[in-house]
């Protein structure tokens, strides 16, 4: 079985404040890209899981979501078997596009199949939610406005079918670092753009482009280029993005940019994207589990 576990974008991330629980509270807007891993289970006669990556930065042990989702379906569902996983890694780390968030939740959706357990998408959205804040989201992937710490996941919202250039420089930014740097400042205003209704603004920017001066340079650079209808920080970044006004441009666009800032930055052209791969399941129903 081979499945594909999407990026998303956050087209708008407000920060709300801190939680109780140590959490902030969001709102945020996540959108699929079509930038994606490509994850292939197999069986194996011998119980365990074996995951293997073809970059080697990528942690293959507990440290990885993937292990972590596995290990939490096996021991809520009962169920278990021998499985090699391997990822076939597009999304960067570290850069603010949810790639370990969505491996997990594709892992969670390949176990249901294969174990033929049958969880409805609430269950597996609440199994998911004990990995991370984002990866509920991804179970569905749909563009949706999240609340709470990411987990309380809205109606479907409809995006225009943008063309977006991604952009990450060599270096990631620390998620917990960004929120915590967020909470000393006393400025946290972001500045909003709007295309086509939909608000395009991020919380985050004003302590990570504090720091990390280069970000807020190329955003800058990019709202100076034809074509370039708005650009933004995704999550903690450290990616930016620019939505555009062709998909022509977005080649051209990537050259400039890597003339600018040097090949060391990553560029990805990519659209919005309809969920590559749903659950196919009830969302209400009994299934035998969480009774």
């Amino acid at each position: 079985m081979k499945l594909i576990s999407p990026a998303k974008v956050n087209l708008h991330l407000k920060i709300l404040g801190k939680r109780p629980d140590g959490f902030h509270e969001i709102e945020t807007l996540m959108v699929p890209v079509t930038l994606a891993d490509e994850i292939t289970f197999e069986r194996l006669d011998e119980p365990g899981i074996l995951l293997t990556c073809d970059d080697p930065r990528v942690p293959t042990g507990s440290e990885n979501l993937i292990v972590r989702a596995v290990e939490l379906f096996f021991e809520e569902t009962g169920t278990s078997m021998g499985l090699r996983i391997q990822v076939l890694k597009r999304i960067p780390m570290g850069a603010g596009l949810g790639g370990g968030s969505s491996n997990a939740a594709t892992v969670l959706v390949a176990l249901n199949r294969l174990t033929n357990c049958r969880l409805t998408i609430a269950q597996l959205e609440a199994l998911a939610a004990r990995i991370g804040s984002d990866v509920p989201w991804f179970i569905r992937g749909e563009a949706a406005i999240c609340r709470g710490r990411g987990e309380r996941i809205g109606p479907k919202v409809d995006i225009p079918p943008w063309t977006i250039l991604l952009l990450k420089p060599p270096f990631g930014v620390p998620t917990p670092w960004a929120y915590q740097a967020l909470a000393r400042m006393q400025n946290k205003q972001s500045i909003a753009q709007n295309v086509d209704g939909i608000t395009l603004c991020n919380d985050l920017e004003t302590p990570v482009f504090h720091k990390y001066v280069l970000l807020p340079t190329i955003k800058n650079w990019l709202l100076e280029q034809e074509g370039v209808i708005a650009a933004a920080m995704s999550g903690s970044g450290s990616t930016m993005f620019a939505v555009l006004a062709s998909p022509a441009l977005a080649a051209k666009l990537a050259d400039s940019a890597q003339a600018a800032f040097g090949h060391s930055l990553w560029t990805h052209a990519c659209e919005i994207s309809e969920p590559p791969s749903p659950p196919d399941l009830p969302e209400v129903g009994e299934s035998g589990f969480f009774s």
